[in-house]
């Protein structure tokens, strides 16, 4: 358990292994990003179940989904006074346990740490779904150089593709809330591949 987890809700989804880059300047994100770099700790990323990211004048308080992810910071540039740019790495996922939003709007919790994803050799039945994302890493790739490559290991494991994937489909926050939330990697992975065939178009359809 972790008592005490500062929270940052957001209109997305972190994947353990997941880069997030955000662009902080909200005084309560700043004083707790802040906090969390002077005692190199994480922060917690919880997807909004309703609410908004950015506070709002008479606004109903937030609601959180259940599991979120621990996110590491790994740079963070201060253009200016009251601006933060961070870069983020999803660290290890996490169950939150009586969350309260202080006086000035951060949530805190206790938060109860998951279990790593077990290491799962894709199947061959499903080996397609990782052939396929190689190939857009490979383009992602060629437009953006930064981009690591991904290990042959990385790309054999069930968890690492089925969270990659799950970053790259344009589906629903729920539908992807709810993928991350599965203990099973090996059943994260046959949702994704079941998700990205019903994206893939017809033959003979454009």
């Amino acid at each position: 358990m972790m008592t005490d987890l500062p929270l940052f809700p957001l209109a997305t989804v972190l994947f353990p292994g997941g880069l997030l880059t955000l662009q902080v300047f909200e005084v309560r994100y700043l004083d707790m990003i802040g906090a969390c770099q002077a005692s190199d700790r994480p922060f917690g990323v919880v997807a909004l179940a309703s609410g908004h990211e950015v506070r709002r004048a008479g606004a109903a308080p937030e609601q959180l989904c259940e599991v979120g992810t621990l996110a590491a910071i790994e740079h963070c540039e201060r253009p200016q006074p009251g601006l933060m740019l961070l870069s983020c790495r999803g660290v290890q996922r996490f169950r939150l346990h009586q969350p309260h939003c202080l006086p000035h709007g951060l949530w805190q919790a206790s938060a109860e740490l998951l279990a790593d994803d077990a290491r799962i050799a894709i199947p061959a039945d499903l080996r397609h779904t990782s052939d396929r994302l190689r190939q857009v890493l490979h383009e992602i790739r060629q437009r953006h150089p930064g981009v690591a490559e991904p290990t042959e290991a990385q790309l054999a494991d069930c968890g690492w593709v089925a969270n990659r994937w799950c970053e790259l489909i344009p589906t629903q926050l729920a539908t992807k809330q709810q993928l991350m939330s599965l203990q099973s990697p090996l059943l994260r992975l046959e949702l994704v591949t079941d998700l990205l065939d019903s994206l893939r178009p017809e033959p003979g359809n454009s």
